[in-house]
């Protein structure tokens, strides 16, 4: 903390931090092996922790290519919460890398090795190295609705519109 200020060096008054530590779900994670790198946030205002591949050799993803990519991570994720596996934005951008099915959901009793599924939606074969970082996850709470079976539905103004029926 910063003598001066009472302030964190992000400007984060002591009270409030308390608050936001407090609030944070605790994510157990196990690691496949020792070499294995924990997920991780890169800056302290990061939504999501960054996910690094996990590699005996180097995968190669030709275009409109897939490949799943262990991570190494095996997760708790606190009943009432999931994962959500997101592209990271630099390897879409540069190299057209993305998440096959962004987002992903981890649920919270799946117990087995984390792995994203990347896609190479760019122009050229993209290589997978060790190490690498692949995907970033977020973990958000989740409810659970309770469904019930309706002959009617509510009117609305936009009614059974879709598909770019509200405007561009």
């Amino acid at each position: 903390m910063a003598a001066a200020t009472g302030e964190t060096p992000d400007g984060i008054k002591p009270t409030a931090l308390g608050m936001f530590f407090k609030k944070r779900p605790i994510l157990k994670v196990k690691k496949k092996e020792k070499g294995v790198q924990l997920p991780e946030y890169e800056s302290f205002g990061a939504a999501g922790m960054d996910l690094k591949a996990f590699l005996d050799e180097d995968i190669l993803i030709l275009p409109f290519g897939r490949a799943k990519i262990p991570t190494g991570l095996f997760l708790e994720i606190p009943s009432g919460f999931e994962a959500q596996i997101r592209p990271r934005s630099g390897l879409a951008v540069k190299h057209g890398i993305t998440v096959l099915n962004a987002p992903g959901t981890i649920d919270s009793d799946y117990r087995g090795e984390l792995e994203v599924i990347l896609i190479n939606l760019g122009e050229g074969p993209f290589t997978v190295k060790n190490g690498e970082r692949i995907a970033q996850m977020i973990i958000c709470p989740v409810s659970r609705a309770i469904v019930t079976e309706a002959e009617f539905l509510s009117q609305t103004k936009r009614g059974a519109g879709g598909f770019g029926s509200t405007g561009k």
